[in-house]
């Protein structure tokens, strides 16, 4: 009897000391961090050759976004590419018109910044390592649908990194890491919108989710643009403070 008990009480201990690390709360870190890592942030999303880089992080949460919602809506999710140009695109079968469609259109810009404003919201409780183990299983589950190579292998490396630091890392490092990849969402979440605008204004762009909103609504495309701007700053606005416990 005791050699049964022992090994089921060990695998109960190991079971609550994950829960624990995972679901439990870790110390504020010092302002300063805070700070710096919004900064980093700022610094990666400014320059545009860095930006045309780590924007492939902000088209997963877009393209995710897109996917997410279209399941929640009851559309059928056929598949998700992601492209070396940072473009993506989210294919769902379905009525081609509709609230379903409607959201899952107006999905992809709003995404990013709300997911920072999520994670600032968790940060903001302590919960850092929860933040990124939440984030690895997004990642995961995404994996699922994504239909092209380099699509999956962004999605991989992305998702190893987030692995890598929740398992590993110490705590001063999960929590740098964190905050900068909240800052980035929230930061990183503004550009897109007015980037597309400028895209449209040259003649580029003709069918983007703005356009598709438009046709779908009968609103104007411009204020589906103030939408996806309002739904940014409000987000970054509202992280920042929860980021920076103002």
């Amino acid at each position: 009897m005791h050699s049964l008990a022992a090994p089921a009480t060990v695998a109960a201990s190991s079971l609550a000391d994950l829960w624990d690390r995972v679901f439990g709360t870790q110390p504020d870190p010092e302002q300063w961090l805070v700070v710096v890592t919004g900064v980093v942030a700022l610094g990666a999303i400014l320059p545009r050759q860095l930006w045309l880089i780590l924007r492939n992080a902000i088209t997963i949460a877009h393209e995710g976004g897109h996917g997410l919602v279209a399941l929640l809506t009851g559309r059928k999710l056929e598949g998700i590419r992601l492209h070396s140009d940072t473009s993506g695109l989210t294919v769902s079968r379905g009525k081609p018109h509709g609230i379903g469609m409607i959201l899952t259109a107006a999905a992809g810009y709003t995404a990013p910044p709300l997911l920072g404003l999520g994670g600032a919201w968790l940060l903001a409780a302590n919960h850092i390592t929860a933040l990124l183990w939440l984030a690895t299983a997004l990642l995961v589950a995404m994996l699922v649908m994504i239909r092209n190579a380099y699509g999956a292998v962004t999605v991989i490396v992305t998702g190893g990194a987030f692995l890598l630091i929740s398992w590993l890392a110490n705590p001063d490092v999960q929590a740098a890491f964190a905050y900068v990849v909240v800052w980035f969402l929230l930061l990183g979440g503004v550009r897109p919108a007015f980037e597309l605008q400028s895209k449209r204004r040259r003649g580029g762009a003709p069918d983007s989710d703005a356009d598709q909103l438009s046709r779908l609504t009968h609103v104007p495309a411009a204020l589906w643009f103030f939408f996806f701007h309002a739904v940014s700053l409000a987000s970054l606005i509202g992280g920042g403070r929860w980021l920076l416990g103002w």
